[in-house]
This record gives structure tokens, sequence and C-alpha cells, in this order.
């Protein structure tokens, strides 16, 4: 992908949940919220503080992460749907390794 995001801004890409529940009932289209869970897909170089220097992200390429169900603006590139939003409208990142 030929996109970087500036400053402390990421692009994440949305995880689509499943279309079933745990009860096994299928779940339409039409009352599916969006979701709250995706994958950072190219991150900024980061925050620049007042005396000039730059603070790095805390997230990085390929982490899982949950963020704010209006957070961020819709892009769209190749086809594909994508979130740009800024670092601190994330509000973690999913350990799959935690159990």
């Amino acid at each position: 992908m030929k996109f970087r995001p500036l400053h402390d801004r990421v692009l994440v890409r949305r995880i689509e949940q499943e279309e079933k529940t745990a009860g096994g009932i299928i779940i339409p289209d039409t009352v599916k919220e969006k979701p709250m869970e995706g994958e950072i897909i190219s991150v900024g170089t980061g925050t620049r503080l007042e005396d000039g220097k730059i603070l790095p992200l805390d997230v990085k390429i390929g982490d899982r992460v949950l963020f704010g169900k209006w957070s961020g603006t819709e892009v769209k590139f190749s086809g594909q749907e994508y979130l740009v939003m800024k670092e601190s409208d994330i509000m973690g990142i999913v350990d799959s390794k935690a159990a």
C-alpha cells in the first residue's frame, strides 16, 4: 500500500465479527454494528513535542486494537475500506496471548 499516515495518525482495517452468535443464531446485515476492533496497517512517525523531538507511537503494524464506535475517518483504497485515526482514539491493544 502506498499510504503512510502523518504524525500521530494510524491506518486501521476493521476486523469483521462472526455472523453467528454463540448460540448459533445468524445475525442479519441490517442489525449488525460496525466492528470496533481492527488491525494496524500503517503508522505515522509520532507526535512532535514542543521542543521539536518526536515521541514514537505505542502501536505498531500488525497490532489488533479496540477503538471507539465513531472514531476515525473512513477512506477507501483499491476497493478496501480503512479508517484513519489518531493514536489517542485507540482504547487499547488486544493481546491474544493473555488468557
